[in-house]
């Protein structure tokens, strides 16, 4: 694609560009290049949040269901459980309360970049006001406390406990759950739901061990040494000069309120992010409170119709997240009126030069001095990386106490006991920070740190490892009444995340109701199922293998080796998400009677939950 006559762009050259800047950027150890904060560096996830020294009695218990997780997957795979009449069931979380990503991250400036309106589920049965439609960290836990009491889940929880395994019984038909506070659970049927945002992922840079100042990852903000809260007011950072590693997701909220207050601020970059408008506003109550019943599922199922590319009849989630597929419409409709046969990757790769030509131009209206805009402009396909929003990141560019730190890709070279060296040069520093995010592609049983043994010996982590057959992305045969909650290997994924995982809660807990109406003891996919779901997933697949391989290393092509192991993201439905939906709802009306079976030896007669005991 060559210099397109209607735009300013010349599409050859900037594609040299691109792989240009990706080459600097590709490392032979792709993501092993991070570290777990395991073993010596467990003290990286330490729960700042809760009183040390915490200890309670073992439980030893029978349950209908056990759910593993609190956070944003847990409590909907909970409330839709009591929706349905079950409330013999069980919520372990390591947290000290629930939420999950929005327990643990807590740092300065923390907040969701989804609309709220469609983020936090049961907006219309749980008594919550977003005061804005992009809310704060702070709201949405509030939020997820709410659904807790709303749902009466607080009683029903172990906090502050991990499991450690899960083995299934086939003679009991039951789970047989272990934790490490000494509890002993059997339960009939087990639910997990370790999300994409909890498994912290340290950089595994040089000398990360000698530093002797103060370092943290951003997911367990030391207020105690910054000062201040999630709003601001970072008062004991007024005499420090620090340093953080990012300038992700995470960073882009955080530098804002550190540049506020910190004597000096060095932001280490290796790759730049695209930032786009974000334009927040506070919450039109009398809006919200107008809208009819439903409202809520209608405008989730339509943000997600506008970045599927899938047509929709009106545009209820007007923000810059649709503007990349509204684009690519816009030109395939004007192809059409022009009695044209469109090219719908032409479209789309015409659209995002457009997109990611107004994010540059951003950055050179922001940004005043134009050396450091150059260094702030990111040059990959619009969605080679998370795309990022925010009014602020920029603009704190132009305070003189904020150092752009650019590696050029090369990233910091080591870390010293006094600070940071990058491009040659010592940055001598007080506090560094840890913006380097999370295992985002990790199983669920490597997130939550358990063993799941199937009913023939056979662990979850060697079915992940030895060519994954699932069904829906959410069961395996072998594993009765285990069901996935915020399952993207051969599920699907959205950035929308929370309506994936009503889906996916739905699905549990629609099956685990029908396992026990129907009187069954235990139900598994049969290996045909998966075989036939293998097979759609074949027939669907959207081949992005080109265009990962294409991008600026990242955690969306599993840091530029996408074709070795595959990211979620090449493994999902490609139908999409709301056609993912759709399909599972059909399923469950129809084929689901087929494709669940009893594995060998289960009985039948068993409709009636056994009473948890203690």
């Amino acid at each position: 694609m060559g210099a397109d006559p209607g735009s300013a762009y010349d599409g050859d050259a900037l594609r040299a560009k691109y792989l240009a800047e990706r080459d600097k950027r590709l490392r032979r150890e792709g993501d092993a290049q991070y570290i777990e904060a395991s073993g010596d560096f467990a003290g990286f996830v330490a729960d700042p949040y809760v009183e040390p020294g915490f200890a309670r009695e073992a439980v030893t218990e029978e349950v209908e269901v056990l759910i593993v997780g609190g956070g944003m997957g847990g409590l909907q795979t909970a409330a839709e459980l009591v929706r349905r009449g079950i409330q013999d069931f069980r919520i372990v979380e390591q947290a000290g309360d629930f939420g999950g990503t929005w327990y643990w991250n807590r740092y300065p400036g923390v907040r969701c970049d989804i609309e709220a309106y469609i983020y936090m589920p049961f907006l219309e049965e749980v008594p919550s006001v977003p005061s804005e439609r992009y809310a704060t960290g702070a709201e949405i836990f509030a939020h997820c406390q709410a659904i807790g009491r709303h749902f009466g889940l607080y009683e029903k929880s172990l906090f502050q406990t991990r499991v450690e395994r899960m083995t299934w019984d086939g003679d009991a038909a039951r789970w047989l759950v272990e934790t490490d506070r000494g509890d002993r659970i059997a339960a009939r049927f087990v639910t997990v739901s370790q999300g994409p945002l909890a498994k912290v992922k340290l950089p595994g840079i040089p000398g990360i061990r000698d530093f002797k100042g103060r370092m943290f990852h951003s997911a367990r903000w030391d207020y105690a040494y910054t000062g201040g809260d999630a709003g601001g007011g970072l008062d004991k950072l007024a005499d420090k000069r620090v340093g953080v590693i990012g300038t992700g997701a995470t960073a882009v909220q955080i530098v804002p309120r550190v540049a506020e207050h910190a004597k000096r601020l060095f932001v280490f970059q290796r790759t730049p992010s695209s930032i786009d408008i974000r334009a927040n506003s506070p919450t039109d109550v009398a809006w919200l409170h107008g809208q009819g019943a439903g409202w809520q599922r209608r405008r989730m199922d339509n943000f997600l119709g506008i970045i599927s590319g899938k047509p929709v009849p009106e545009i209820l989630v007007d923000d810059h997240w649709g503007d990349l597929f509204l684009r690519m419409g816009e030109l395939m409709h004007q192809a059409h009126a022009a009695g044209e046969t469109p090219d719908p990757h032409a479209a789309m790769q015409r659209s995002d030069y457009e997109k990611m030509e107004a994010i540059r131009a951003r950055v050179a209206e922001q940004v005043d001095d134009p050396d450091l805009a150059e260094r702030l402009k990111p040059w990959y396909n619009f969605l080679c990386k998370r795309p990022l929003f925010s009014d602020e990141f920029l603009p704190a560019f132009n305070r003189p106490n904020v150092t752009l730190v650019d590696t050029d890709g090369r990233g910091v070279e080591r870390i010293t006991e006094t600070g940071i060296v990058a491009n040659g040069e010592e940055y001598p520093l007080d506090l560094i920070i840890l913006a380097t995010g999370f295992d985002v592609g990790a199983p669920p049983h490597k997130v939550g740190g358990y063993e799941v043994v199937g009913r023939d010996g056979r662990t979850l982590a060697e079915r992940w490892d030895g060519g994954l057959r699932t069904l829906h992305g959410t069961q395996l045969s072998g594993f009765p009444n285990f069901h996935i909650v915020g399952g993207t290997q051969q599920g699907t994924t959205a950035f929308n995340f929370t309506h994936v995982l009503r889906m996916q809660a739905e699905h549990a807990a629609e099956i685990i109701a029908h396992c026990r109406a129907g009187g069954r003891t235990a139900l598994e996919p049969a290996p045909e199922a998966e075989e036939r779901w293998h097979e759609l997933l074949e027939a669907k697949h959207v081949d992005h293998e080109h265009f990962y391989e294409e991008c600026t290393p990242g955690f969306l092509n599993n840091e530029g080796k996408f074709r070795d192991m595959p990211t979620f993201v090449g493994a999902t439905y490609g139908g999409g998400p709301l056609e993912y939906e759709q399909l599972l709802t059909a399923w469950r009306a129809g084929d689901m009677h087929r494709d669940l079976v009893a594995p060998p030896g289960a009985a039948r007669n068993d409709a009636e939950p056994r009473r948890a005991a203690g």
